[in-house]
This record gives C-alpha cells, structure tokens and sequence, in this order.
C-alpha cells in the first residue's frame, strides 16, 4: 500500500469513529493491533480489536456528542500522523476541546498500531464526576 492509500484508509478510519460505528472501527484492526493514550500508565494498551473497541466505547458512548477538527494529516510509508483536536459535549452541560497528535502505523491497510497523544489533565478539568468514575471501572 502507498502512504496516500494508508491516509484514505485513516480518514476512513476517523469517519467511523465519529460515527461511532463500533463494528465498522473494530474491522481497521488485526489481532496483533495495539492502541494506547499515551497519558495513561505504559501498560495500560489494549490489544486486538474487541478490546480496542471496548476502550474507545467506554470512554465515548457516553458522551452526548463530539466534534473532530482536522488540523493536518502527514503520511509516509505505513505511517500517518494527524494533528486533530475534538470537542466533547457531556449531557450535563460540560464540554471540552481536547488537542490531540495521533500516530497510526498500518500493515497491509490494518491499524497495527495506534498511539494518541494529548493532555489528561485537559480532560481530567472539564469531565464530570460522573464520567470520570466511568472511566475507573475499567473497560475489560
């Protein structure tokens, strides 16, 4: 694959998570695929794409809505980097625009790799209580 079909496969990637389209995400992943936040602690990655999915559900199926800003999408090889921000809305009023780079490394078109890069303590000022208690639970 050439890096400018890896960067359609990323923006297809980033519509299906702004839609939210758990099972269309979970098929941008193999089995040996890997996501982290980087904020989070070095051994927190989630692995395959039932648990990446369940990650990324945890932290976005209950916010009430969230708008992704496309700043700049650089592609070499089987790498894609993107500079991104979204801006997430909770159903009790707060809201926060989190700035993010975001490193996808692919293999034949599959995500084998993807780390984000942002500020948790950005989130941690604007999230609700309540959701922060959500996210301890865990997602596995």
């Amino acid at each position: 694959m050439t890096a400018e079909d890896n960067r359609a496969r990323i923006r297809a990637f980033w519509g299906a998570l702004y839609e939210r389209d758990w099972d269309r995400i979970g098929s941008f992943f193999a089995a040996d695929s890997e996501y982290t936040d980087v904020p989070s602690p070095a051994e927190d990655v989630a692995r395959g794409p039932e648990l990446i999915v369940s990650r990324l559900r945890l932290g976005l199926e209950r916010i009430s809505g969230y708008e992704h800003n496309l700043r700049l999408m650089v592609a070499e090889d089987d790498t894609v980097v993107t500079e991104h921000s979204e801006t997430w809305h909770w159903h009790t009023g707060e809201q926060v625009t989190l700035p993010f780079v975001s490193v996808h490394e692919l293999r034949d078109g599959v995500i084998v790799r993807w780390w984000d890069y942002w500020d948790l303590q950005t989130l941690m000022n604007a999230a609700p209580d309540w959701w922060i208690e959500h996210i301890a639970h865990g997602y596995t």
